[in-house]
Parts: structure tokens; sequence; C-alpha cells
């Protein structure tokens, strides 16, 4: 855990009391499915993420903006969940804390994460080949796959699977050509 920030290490106990709160209610999938809403709203809005760390925006003006953005399109635990975060000046950590609840959500599903970088947008067969091979080489029966776009790659992808990396794109072959050349 020394390789955390700070702030992921603060966004770790909220993650786990969440999930300990929606393990027992039965509300795990429910919750995954709010906080991902939650994340992509974030993720589309600068501006609303510029205005939830503003320490100059009161608490109450915070909660009110956040109880008219998701009032009727989450479950309410997790608008409380969003106020007590606004509360104790954490609603900042938000990403954060999102994502540590998946991961320990699909910890807990048994479910491994794979993030594929792509030089192009792979198609759903393409991922799927993919998928079938992450599932024999990690033996595991669920891979969930979190895709993403880089251009530097030039062709060709890079797998990552918690610390391990299979590194099979163009740009990857010719650093190691490049290493190869300069070690000789």
């Amino acid at each position: 855990m020394s390789n955390l920030t700070m702030a992921e290490k603060i966004s770790v106990p909220y993650a786990e009391a969440l999930l300990a709160i929606t393990k027992n209610k039965n509300l795990l999938s429910e919750t995954e499915q709010d906080l991902l809403f939650i994340s992509i709203t974030l993720s589309n809005s600068k501006d609303l993420q510029l205005f939830l760390a503003n320490p100059l925006v009161s608490a109450m003006i915070k909660k009110k903006v956040l109880f008219e953005l998701f009032n009727d399109k989450i479950n309410k635990l997790i608008l409380n969940f969003l106020s007590v975060l606004v509360d104790r000046r954490r609603i900042a950590l938000l990403v954060l804390i999102i994502n540590k609840y998946l991961d320990l959500t699909y910890q807990l599903k048994s479910i491994t994460i794979a993030e594929l970088s792509t030089a192009i947008e792979f198609n759903e067969n393409q991922q799927n080949t993919i998928i079938e091979k992450i599932k024999i080489i990690t033996k595991s029966d669920n891979v969930k796959l979190v895709t993403s776009i880089d251009s530097s790659l030039i062709g060709g992808f890079i797998v990552k699977i918690g610390s391990k990396v299979v590194d099979a794109s163009l740009s990857g072959k010719l650093k190691q050509i490049s290493f190869y050349l300069n070690t000789n």
C-alpha cells in the first residue's frame, strides 16, 4: 500500500464502508450501475468536477446540485453517501472512491479486470477473442475488459492485468529493436 497516493489511501475506507453497506442490503449490482452513471457524468463534465472540488463552494450548495442532478436517477443510499462525502470534505475524491469500490466489487465477484489499450478501436469479435485468451491465461471465468484508444501505439495492443503487462504493440516492438541496437 506504500505506492498509493494520499488521496488513494483516504478513498479506501469510504469505498470499503460503501461496499459493506451495499453488500449487507443486497444492492451490489444496483450500486455498481449508479456509481458508473455518476462516474460517466463526472467524466463528461469537467465543470462539475471543478465545482465539487472547489473549497469555496459551500457544502449546502454542493448537496443541492448533487440532489438536482441525481435525485431521480440513483438510489437514495448513494445520494446519502454523496452527502456524507460533501460533509466530510471528501467529495473531490469521488472518482477515486468509485474506482476503488468497483475494484472491491470485482474482487468480491471474482472478476478479473483487464485493461486493453489499442491503436484503433477493436470490434466485438476481436474483444471477445482477447477476453477468451485472458480467461485461459488467468484461469478466470469472469473477465471485464476496460478498453481505451492510444494512437501512440501505432498498431497492435497492450493488455494490463493487475501488475502484468502484455505489449503486442508496434511501438513496443520498435522500442525493443531500438534497445537491442543500442546495446550491441
